[in-house]
């Protein structure tokens, strides 16, 4: 079956490319330290078998999105800045979350122009594997049919395109399999499914009905706070709960 048709590649400008020596640091989210700890070290795993140290800054702390998305731009741009000056000294800064990548990105400039540059340093762990790295095949091997959810922000803010597909359809023995509607939104959202509860459940309840119908063992997102969302919801439902969710980074690092 034909997958959904991925949205141009960021930017569509030619990525740099990572040089030998460089110094790459992992940039984890809030929640991901908190409630997924198991992706940050797939990331230090992954990145170990591809020869790259991947440092990881113990100072590090929000990037800022939670204050922006609520309009506390202030607070927003405060803790952008003390961003800025934790990772002033990496030249790549990757992060396993499209959300998080694309505050950095997209709307470190809306804060202060002086940001862009920081911002610019920050990749989402498949386009940096697959532009700045130039590698698709990572050595993987995951032997179970998986489906592939597409964050909101990765896919439209980054616009990292085909780049998690091509990483999955180079895993040994994974079997890829098409989900319908894989780029509608999971209703996580953050605050939204705070504030609109009611409709957060609907769009979820929809999401794990293509996930049940697509026949996937495992639902794979490079997002974990849609992971958490969707898992949530298949874990309430006995006709769903055997099916896993695991992000990207942690089929990337099985062998």
């Amino acid at each position: 079956m034909a997958l959904t048709k991925p949205c141009a590649r960021m930017e569509n400008v030619a990525a740099p490319r990572y040089a030998s020596g460089q110094r790459v640091a992992l940039f984890l989210p809030c929640y991901g330290d908190v409630l997924f700890p198991d992706v940050g070290r797939a990331m230090v795993t992954l990145f170990a078998r591809l020869g790259i140290t991947l440092e990881y800054p113990l100072d590090q702390t929000c990037c800022g999105q939670p204050a922006f998305n609520a309009g506390h731009w202030d607070e927003a741009r405060t803790v952008a800045t003390r961003f800025a000056h934790v990772f002033d000294a990496f030249d790549w800064i990757v992060v396993p979350s499209g959300s998080c990548g694309a505050m950095c990105r997209v709307f470190y400039p809306t804060l202060d122009p002086a940001l862009s540059a920081i911002g610019g340093r920050v990749y989402e762990l498949s386009t940096f594997l697959v532009d700045v790295l130039g590698v698709v095949d990572v050595g993987a091997r995951f032997p179970y049919s998986v489906a592939y959810h597409d964050g909101c922000h990765a896919r439209r803010e980054l616009k990292v395109g085909d780049a998690p597909y091509r990483l999955l359809r180079s895993v040994r023995e994974a079997r890829l399999v098409d989900l319908a509607g894989s780029d509608e939104c999971c209703g996580f959202g953050g605050l939204f499914s705070v504030k609109f509860d009611e409709l957060s459940a609907s769009m979820g309840e929809r999401k794990c009905a293509n996930v049940l119908a697509s026949g996937a063992e495992v639902l794979v997102s490079a997002d974990s706070s849609c992971l958490m969302q969707i898992g949530g919801m298949l874990a309430r439902d006995p006709a769903t709960r055997p099916i896993r969710t695991m992000h990207l980074a942690e089929v990337l690092a099985a062998t």
